[in-house]
């Protein structure tokens, strides 16, 4: 489990080429998520065009890394199979789980990751769906950079005792 207190946000990517296979097997660790009811409410949409990468670093303040990320996975909501599961209130959290399946798996492999979110923010969201023609029943909820790292990442040790509560708060 060293991978887990291994993962940091990566944000500069160097030149090295990453290889759809690489992003696919990302993908893969990512649909092993738990999620609400079993639905898998998840679809990805992969990026590999530089002007693409440039213009989704525009979108909002924070997205900025993806300018210089050598792949996107931008990860989607299908609100279709949630609603005909009846678990579209825990679609943030499947995503979320999926998400973060994708960035352990990144630091595994030795991919730098960092995800950048969108949803709920409607304009953000909006401004991807635009952007890729993203059909209606489909929420862009976050867009994952990717790239080998530029420098080596140095994670830190967050954990805090005094945010643990036994028993009672």
């Amino acid at each position: 489990m060293n991978f887990i207190f291994e993962r940091t946000s990566v944000r500069e990517f160097s030149d090295m080429e990453l290889g759809i296979p690489e992003v696919e097997h990302l993908i893969k660790a990512g649909m092993q998520a738990p999620s609400a009811k079993n639905a898998q409410p998840w679809e990805f949409l992969v990026i590999s065009d530089s002007e693409d990468c440039e213009n989704v670093s525009k979108m909002t303040p924070y997205a900025s890394p993806a300018a210089n990320a050598q792949k996107l996975i931008i990860t989607l909501g299908n609100l279709n199979i949630s609603k005909e599961a009846g678990t579209e209130d825990w679609i943030q959290q499947d995503l979320s789980a999926c998400n973060e399946n994708i960035l352990l798996q990144a630091v595994r492999e030795g991919i730098g990751a960092v995800w950048l979110g969108f949803y709920p923010n409607e304009e953000h969201a909006n401004s991807l769906k635009e952007y890729f023609n993203i059909p209606d029943h489909i929420i862009p909820f976050s867009v994952i950079a990717l790239g080998y790292p530029k420098e080596k990442p140095i994670s830190h040790d967050n954990y805090k005792a005094e945010k643990i509560h036994l028993d009672k708060y």
